[in-house]
């Protein structure tokens, strides 16, 4: 079993307590520090918001990269594209014989 791991995750400014098992700790603060690098990036451009508004906009974008990477993951196409054609096959090899 994987010991908990107790860790404070700091987002734009403010600190969270959190629990997480010890394996995911890196993945975690890459994470925070991909956040915090696009608050920056969204808080040097835009000096007449606040910290929420760049909180929301890096999330949205971030999203939006996730969603594009589980797009492109989706294997359900290919494999139902693959049994098209082991179909094709089959019914081309039963007319040969």
């Amino acid at each position: 079993m994987d010991e908990k791991l107790s860790i404070r995750v700091n987002l734009a400014d403010r600190f969270y307590p959190l629990k997480i098992d010890k394996n995911e700790e890196e993945r975690i603060r890459k994470a925070a520090k991909l956040i915090n690098e696009r608050v920056l990036q969204y808080k040097q451009r835009y000096v007449d918001k606040d910290m929420i508004d760049f909180l929301a906009m890096a999330s949205l974008q971030l999203a939006t990269r996730t969603v594009e990477l589980e797009d492109k993951n989706d294997e359900l196409p290919i494999i139902e594209s693959l049994k098209d054609l082991n179909d094709e096959l089959a019914e081309y090899l039963k007319g040969e014989e």
